[in-house]
């Protein structure tokens, strides 16, 4: 993927992913590049700076008033990520992956329409506090997971 900035010939400046730079060829040869602002066709390649990234191992960052680096973690978090790791891991063993239906089948649960099972899925905040205003159980996971579907 390459992204290009793009400005139409009123100036109006936007963004553009394309696969190759012979892509953005291509479709603006085809007239399949229009401005969304005004929908110009005259688009073009606005000039951009580079984008250069920070030596990850020279970087700080200052966090609550502290300085924070990149300096490897102590053995005592690296022991205690692990242990949350492999409790959520050993919790999530017989709980079925849902998705984005997480919020409605865990209400069906709640509501008796579907028999209760341990489930895992994603839930919005809204959707996670709505569920709690309406007694259902729920909490987050300590640590992300990948969706089945997203793992190689």
């Amino acid at each position: 993927m390459i992204v290009y900035d793009l400005s139409c010939e009123h100036g109006h400046r936007f963004e553009g992913w394309f696969g190759s730079s012979g892509d953005f060829a291509d479709q603006k040869a085809g007239g399949l590049i229009t401005c969304p602002q005004c929908g110009s066709p005259a688009v073009d390649k606005a000039p951009m700076a580079p984008s250069v990234g920070a030596k990850g191992n020279q970087r700080t960052e200052v966090a609550r008033g502290k300085n924070v680096s990149n300096a490897p973690m102590t053995p005592e978090v690296a022991q205690a990520l692990e242990k949350l790791a492999k409790a959520q891991a050993k919790a999530l063993e017989n709980s079925t992956w849902v998705g984005k239906d997480f919020a409605e089948q865990s209400r069906a649960m709640h509501y008796g329409e579907k028999d209760h099972a341990p489930i895992h899925g994603q839930a919005s905040m809204k959707e996670a506090k709505d569920l709690l205003d309406e007694g259902v159980p729920v909490a987050p996971l300590p640590l992300p997971i990948a969706p089945p579907d997203d793992v190689n």
